[in-house]
């Protein structure tokens, strides 16, 4: 079942759950300290496959002239704003894909912003930020290109005000943290069966669950072989850098060797 699903299957649950309208307004409503009621003016422009990427990202849309990115990422990633730079220029691209770029009037464009949702296991401050311009070989006073991704830790314990005013970003985070304490004591695909039936029995993302709970486990457990394959290449590059090390030290090694044994000869040579 597995190989099924890493093969055929690379949607996300966040994904899923806020590309619905309701939901995403209603985290929309949280993050920006607003009431908006009517769903109907947001308008999802989320990319199915970016261009420079073999992947979707996760959650884009547009509200009141405003452009909005959303990621969720379980590893800590320096990229995201070379990232962001591809998913926006798909995503302009497409908006005014109608349009004449090359004429004299001014395309009037959403301003975007971007955020990433992290929940990830390593250790992250609750709020930060991420720039373009720290990737630039050659740095400028001020960067003739630059894009600033937020980056927001919504593990439990981190984001309080958030999960109050949104509960479907409540419900999710409770929904990760179940499946991952119980990956850790059974096998995977049991784990996800049991956060399921425990997250419709405590009413927590119950109806959504009802309705796609053969997606779920899909998603689920596609999602987690993907972060296990992650640690797994971080782990082999980790040991091939040891590696490396070891080689390089055991060549210095051996040149300092063979530098003492000449130094030597030349020694007794001049005696």
């Amino acid at each position: 079942m597995k190989g099924n699903v890493a093969k055929d299957y690379k949607d996300r649950l966040f994904r899923m759950i806020f590309n619905d309208r309701e939901k995403l307004l209603e985290l929309y409503n949280a993050m920006n300290d607003t009431d908006y009621t009517d769903a109907s003016e947001l308008q999802i422009v989320t990319l199915e496959n970016a261009i420079y990427m073999s992947m979707k990202n996760d959650v884009a849309y547009v509200l009141h002239d405003e452009l909005f990115l959303y990621e969720q990422q379980s590893t800590k990633n320096a990229n995201m704003p070379l990232r962001c730079l591809f998913y926006v220029s798909d995503s302009y691209s497409a908006l005014v894909r109608d349009k004449n770029i090359y004429g004299t009037k001014l395309l009037r464009l959403p301003s975007p912003t971007f955020v990433v949702f992290y929940n990830g296991k390593q250790k992250m401050e609750e709020e930060g930020e991420l720039r373009l311009s720290d990737a630039f070989i050659k740095k400028q006073g001020i960067p003739n290109l630059e894009l600033i991704v937020k980056v927001k830790n919504i593990n439990m314990g981190n984001s309080q005000e958030l999960f109050e005013k949104c509960r479907p970003m409540r419900d999710y985070m409770i929904f990760v943290g179940k499946v991952r304490k119980y990956s850790k004591e059974k096998p995977l695909e049991e784990a996800v069966e049991q956060t399921i039936r425990e997250c419709m029995e405590e009413d927590v993302m119950a109806d959504f669950l009802e309705k796609n709970r053969a997606e779920v486990m899909k998603m689920c457990i596609y999602e987690y072989d993907e972060e296990k394959q992650r640690e797994f290449d971080r782990e082999e590059g980790r040991e091939e850098e040891r590696q490396n090390t070891l080689r390089e030290k055991a060549r210095a090694d051996e040149a300092f060797r063979k530098i003492a044994i000449l130094e030597k000869q030349l020694a007794e040579l001049m005696k």
